[in-house]
Formats: structure tokens, C-alpha cells, sequence
């Protein structure tokens, strides 16, 4: 009789989901790459000038009022600032101080937030215009299971030549996104993205649950008119310091098929020329 009863079983499971985060001013409160400045100072890679200006375009990304010339031109001076540093001195110092300078800036709702996702299944993916020097190193720090992230071309001594070979910007990341989902069977509509700027609308429009995370007062607007929730992060604190203590289980951050290789720390800067492009309506 259990025999005629019998049925085949069906595989209900669901597709595969992710978590898409923004890093900068989304999962931690300042700029990943400018955050580094000093650490490149004491290493020989910049002098006392570039920290000054490097200390000035931080806070300019904090206030958030440079306009698209500003911007420019401090794209312009830390792109050309990062040609010919070795790219191994920037690991190393990238590895001796990550814990010092970026675990005291990670907005503990961003941590909570990655902790529920995997603990929900979700993969976990850091898309920023940050260098992957910087990002990759970041994203095995809050257990992320992917890093899409900008890289700049390096020659043959080891060094950078100051030239951008992929630039994680605007809709390079909704296309990066896509990529993913079709490579690891991410189900879109089902995924999540959070992100502070105007310039990720392509990478929140590309999944079925976006989120604006301290907006700027672009995207505050356009997550009004299309009814995406609005979230406050305010709260940095140590991982080692949350409660409950954060429990993931470390995972190395691997390169997204979009952004293969390494990439310059200094390469997300390139970022700055644009930000404001599309703020400029506001």
C-alpha cells in the first residue's frame, strides 16, 4: 500500500537571492579609499600635500556639497597621484591598518543587515566604485560572499599606470548586478540593493526590493516618487563591540566576473569626477 501511495518529490526550492550593497556612506560612514590617505602617507606613497587634499575631498563626501568642476578636478589630481605605486605595498598597507581604520566605521545597522540576509540565504555582495585593493579587503571583513569593485591597469614592474581598465560606476554596476544574476542564478526580482547615491538608480531599479540608505537629496527624491523605503544608518561601531556579537562565519570576498583582478585602492577615487552629475538636479 505505501508503494501505491507513492509520488515522485517535486523540488520546490527557490531560486538563488542576493543582497547588492554600496559600500561608501551605505555600509561604512566615509570614503572607503580616501580613509587609507594617512596609511599611504606613513608608507611613502603620498606626501603631507596629497593627505591635506585627500583630508578635503573626504569632507567633501560627508557634506556632499561639491559641484561637477570640484569634483573633476579632484578626480583628475588623485588618478594621476596613484601612477607608478606597487601594487603590493598597496596590499600590505591596505591589510596592516584595515582593521584600525575601516571596523570603527561600519554602521552597525549595515552589519546587522548583512547578518540577517545570510542568515536568510542570501549572498552578500559589495558593489562599489571604490579599488578593489580596498573594497576586497572590506568585504572578507563583513563576510561577503562577492566584490564587484573599480580596477586601474597594472604593468608589467608591478606598478600602476594611472589608467582605469574597469570603472564600477552608475550602470556599470546595474550591468555587473545582471551579470551576477545570470551567472549564479539570482532571481531579481526576489534580490535586495541598498545604496546613498542618485548615481546607483540603475543598481536599485535592477532588483525587486531597493533601498535608499542616507540619501542624497537626489535619490531622497526619487525614492519618494517611487516609494522605495528610506533607511537612516547612524550608529559606526566595532564589529568585536556588537551585541549580539556579529556571528557570520568569515568568507573570502571574491571578485565578481564583471571586475576579475585586482584593482588600485587609489581607483575609486576616479569616482569623484561624476558623483554629482545627476545631483546636479537637485
Amino acid at each position: 500500500m505505501v508503494g501505491a501511495y507513492a509520488r515522485p518529490v517535486e523540488n520546490h526550492s527557490l531560486p538563488r537571492t542576493a543582497a547588492f550593497f554600496d559600500l561608501d556612506k551605505t555600509v561604512i560612514a566615509k570614503s572607503s579609499t580616501l580613509t587609507f590617505s594617512k596609511s599611504f602617507y606613513q608608507g611613502g606613497l603620498i606626501n603631507r600635500r596629497a593627505v591635506l587634499r585627500t583630508a578635503y575631498a573626504q569632507f567633501v563626501f560627508l557634506a556632499g556639497g561639491a559641484d561637477h568642476d570640484q569634483m573633476e578636478r579632484m578626480r583628475e589630481y588623485l588618478s594621476a597621484l596613484c601612477k607608478g605605486w606597487n601594487v603590493q605595498q598597496v596590499r600590505e598597507i591596505v591589510a596592516e591598518t584595515l582593521h584600525d581604520l575601516i571596523d570603527p566605521i561600519i554602521y552597525d545597522e549595515a552589519a546587522s543587515l548583512i547578518e540577517e540576509h545570510h542568515t536568510a540565504g542570501r549572498d552578500v555582495v559589495i558593489v562599489s566604485t571604490s579599488g578593489a585593493e580596498v573594497v576586497e579587503p572590506i568585504g572578507e571583513l563583513l563576510g561577503a560572499d562577492r566584490v564587484v569593485a573599480t580596477r586601474m591597469v597594472v604593468g608589467a614592474d608591478g606598478c600602476f599606470t594611472g589608467e582605469v581598465e574597469y570603472y564600477a560606476y552608475g550602470p556599470t554596476k546595474a550591468e555587473a548586478v545582471r551579470a551576477l544574476a545570470a551567472s549564479e542564478g539570482y532571481d531579481l526580482s526576489r534580490c535586495f540593493a541598498y545604496s546613498d547615491s542618485i548615481t546607483d538608480v540603475p543598481m536599485l531599479e535592477s532588483v525587486g526590493n531597493p533601498f535608499a540608505v542616507n540619501p542624497d537629496r537626489a535619490l531622497r527624491r526619487e525614492a519618494t516618487a517611487r516609494a522605495w523605503p528610506i533607511l537612516v544608518f547612524s550608529r559606526p561601531v566595532r564589529l568585536k563591540q556588537r551585541l549580539p556579537a556579529f556571528s557570520m562565519p568569515p568568507r573570502p570576498a571574491l571578485v565578481a566576473a564583471a571586475a576579475v583582478g585586482a584593482a588600485a585602492a587609489t581607483a575609486g577615487l576616479v569616482w569623484y569626477a561624476s558623483r554629482r552629475r545627476q545631483s546636479a538636479l537637485g
